[in-house]
């Protein structure tokens, strides 16, 4: 280091005496000057190096801050798939409860409605079994009760039609399985085969649902 020292003030003492004096006096300038300028490069170094670590920081961070966006989003759609999917399971129960309360209504009466149409099968076969010669003037306590009979036939059937039961009366109509149970099957001539030649016992539906198939015969080819 002295030596050093001695060759810079050698060349600078002809330019510069105060300087060389200086260095003279105070031979460890040179070295604080030095230290000083490698002081400011390591700083740079450093900074740029801490600029190179945070842009490296920030890209990773960018990532993961995607990559959880994108989770993120997968999960919301999961969510939001299986709200709608509950939606729509809620609303068909609604609707098929609604339903069944429905049909309660107009069926829960059914197995009242088979009993009353027995009934109404015996009024039908008493008011047939009176003789129409014998419903005369002459005869006003018969007549009376022949009348008193069709006339409660008809009331029935009134109430049994406000209340959505009607009559299956299917002389002449194609053959239905749904509605007809077929008892027998014939020829009969000017007859279409598969149509009902013969019933035997009416049937009756409840709000368009067979309550009691009619009991009929079927005309088939000769």
């Amino acid at each position: 280091m002295a030596a050093v020292a001695q060759c810079v003030r050698a060349v600078l003492r002809p330019r510069y005496p105060l300087l060389s004096f200086s260095l003279r006096t105070s031979p460890r300038l040179l070295c604080v000057a030095t230290q000083q300028k490698n002081s400011g490069q390591n700083l740079e170094e450093d900074q740029s190096q801490s600029q190179n670590e945070q842009k490296v920081e920030s890209s990773s961070a960018e990532k993961t801050l995607t990559e959880e966006k994108v989770k993120l989003e997968e999960q919301l759609k999961e969510v939001t798939d299986k709200y709608k999917r509950a939606l729509a399971d809620a609303e068909n129960v609604r609707q098929r409860s609604q339903k069944l309360v429905e049909e309660a209504k107009l069926y829960g009466i059914q197995s009242f409605c088979k009993d009353l149409v027995e009934v109404a099968d015996i009024l039908e076969k008493a008011t047939e079994s009176v003789p129409k010669e014998e419903i005369k003037d002459e005869n006003p306590h018969l007549k009376s009760l022949y009348e008193g009979l069709v006339m409660t036939e008809v009331q029935i059937q009134k109430v049994f039609k406000k209340h959505g039961l009607l009559r299956l009366d299917p002389l002449g109509a194609k053959f239905d399985p749904y509605e007809h149970e077929a008892l027998f099957h014939t020829p009969m001539e000017g007859k279409e085969p598969g149509t009902i030649a013969l019933v035997s016992k009416i049937g009756y539906k409840l709000h368009g649902r067979t309550l009691r198939p009619a009991l009929v015969g079927v005309v088939k080819d000769a």
